[in-house]
């Protein structure tokens, strides 16, 4: 039996869910962990980006704080074949229904949660960045 996209998306996004899809403003699908305390409930979706490209994102990013650039280990989240950077820097926020919407359209693939230390971390970063608007930092706190 399939599962309608909407009862799947709103029934399962809890803190640390991650999403691989093709964000409108990158050019390639990525991994994506949501981030705020209470997303079932809320409005606006956090999203924060993973990418392999570790030393790039240190050269692009060394004006930050170190922690903002968290390194999750393949050990870490099984989905990671290699060390990969999540980004505190820059957050996306999109609502349940474009998540909804690109599910639907095959163009979304729910991945195996990430666990709440890694979360946690995740939210540090994105307060200690100094690029993230306060009211994002608001609705971590």
């Amino acid at each position: 039996m399939d599962i309608p996209p909407e009862v799947e998306i709103r029934a399962s996004i809890k803190p640390g869910s991650v999403y691989y899809f093709r964000h409108d403003e990158i050019p390639r699908s990525h991994y994506f962990a949501v981030i705020n305390k209470n997303p079932s409930s809320e409005a606006i979706i956090l999203l924060l980006c993973a990418s392999s490209q570790i030393e790039k994102k240190r050269l692009w990013y060394s004006a930050c704080p170190p922690e903002t650039l968290v390194i999750v280990k393949p050990g870490q989240y099984r989905d990671f074949s290699v060390p990969t950077v999540i980004n505190c820097n820059n957050v996306f926020e999109v609502t349940i229904q474009h998540l909804v919407k690109k599910r639907a359209d095959g163009l979304l693939e729910l991945r195996p949660d990430m666990s709440m230390p890694i979360v946690e971390a995740l939210r540090r970063g994105v307060l200690a960045s100094p690029l993230v608007e306060l009211r994002i930092k608001a609705m971590l706190q």
